[in-house]
């Protein structure tokens, strides 16, 4: 396969690099909640966005790398998209002003691509030298597929509630209300911190454990630390606006989970496969390469993952259409300084969290 020109790659990160910045002057300049419409309208820019550059990926390098982007882009895509529901359940136990959900949203993300980027740089260099590191990845993808599969909720119903976030409690003097999107406020005259800092740590939490589940699976599609970071920045772009676009539309995906199971665990056999054609472990076949254990090629690959998407989406809507249990709105409802905690329970019950869960 050609390599990537490296004027290509540069470029690349230049762009997205002034695209993700002036999305977050955006959110800072103005924090709102956006409409139906403006969420649309950013979404379709970034899927564009990301198919111009899988485009591109297809004329600089042909079809083998260019085919490796899109799988890993909808493979992360998916599995952003199903992070969504844990991040409506922060929003709803620390009852964030919807105001301000894009500015939590905007600083998880920038969390997020900070992590995915440190985990993406250590996975390659150890892809680079340890083969066997496939066995590890794909025995992991299998055992999250089987968590994904079989999990109930519970543990992202606790999203908040862990050691950590009580231990910043217990220590730092920490207001009751919200003051705008400030981290720290005054309360008769001393300066304490507001909930927003609680909520930073926990959606910062949340995503050091999708990089742990999201980046073995990615490499299962292509080496490319390049292709693994773009896919992954394509899939962050544009997920605070899609958090609002689908609203109660997220809770109707019912089989997204099942559906990233099957993908999770097909990526996981892929990768097992692959580790032992390249095999050198001394003790699996006297440190020889398994010759019949076959490479699935990519387009095999992103045709079961896009197959396994849209048999998911279209089995949840039929459902969702026959059993009439869709909810009305998926989110928190809440004025603008909110007690902590406040109506947790309503805000629980709103966003319904009942679909695909991590």
């Amino acid at each position: 396969m050609p390599a990537l020109p490296v004027a290509f790659e540069v470029g690349t990160f230049i762009v997205l690099g002034l695209i993700l910045l002036f999305d977050l002057l955006l959110v800072v300049k103005r924090p709102h909640e956006p409409s139906m419409k403006e969420a649309g309208l950013w979404v379709a820019f970034y899927v564009g966005l990301a198919l111009v550059f899988a485009a591109l990926m297809f004329v600089f390098t042909g079809p083998e790398y260019g085919g490796q982007f899109v799988a890993g882009w909808i493979t992360e895509y998916s599995l952003s998209i199903d992070n969504l529901f844990v991040f409506i359940i922060i929003m709803a136990r620390f009852s964030v002003p919807r105001k301000y959900q894009q500015e939590v949203l905007m600083v998880g993300i920038i969390i997020a691509l900070v992590l995915r980027g440190i985990f993406i740089a250590l996975g390659a260099a150890v892809i680079e030298n340890f083969s066997w590191i496939f066995f590890i990845f794909g025995a992991f993808l299998l055992y999250t597929a089987y968590k994904q599969a079989t999990d109930s909720g519970e543990d992202e119903e606790q999203a908040g509630d862990n050691k950590l976030i009580a231990k910043l409690r217990s220590v730092l003097p920490m207001s009751d209300h919200y003051d705008g999107n400030k981290i720290r406020t005054v309360v008769d005259g001393k300066k304490v911190f507001t909930p927003m800092l609680i909520v930073f740590v926990t959606i910062g939490l949340t995503d050091l454990l999708f990089a742990v589940d999201s980046i073995p699976a990615i490499f299962g599609l292509t080496q490319s630390a390049f292709i693994v970071f773009t896919a992954n920045i394509f899939a962050l772009m544009g997920l605070r606006q899609l958090y609002f676009l689908l609203g109660g539309l997220m809770t109707r995906l019912i089989y997204l989970k099942h559906a990233l199971s099957v993908i999770l665990a097909f990526i996981g056999i892929k990768l097992i496969l692959h580790a032992m054609h390249v095999n050198e472990l001394p003790f699996i076949n006297g440190g020889e390469h398994i010759e019949w254990a076959p490479e699935i090629p990519t387009f095999v690959s992103l045709a079961v993952i896009v197959a396994t998407i849209v048999v998911a989406v279209i089995a949840s809507l039929i459902r969702s259409r026959v059993t009439g249990t869709a909810p009305e709105k998926a989110g928190t409802e809440s004025t603008d300084e909110p007690a902590v905690d406040s109506g947790l329970a309503q805000a629980a019950d709103e966003a319904e969290v009942e679909g695909p869960r991590r």
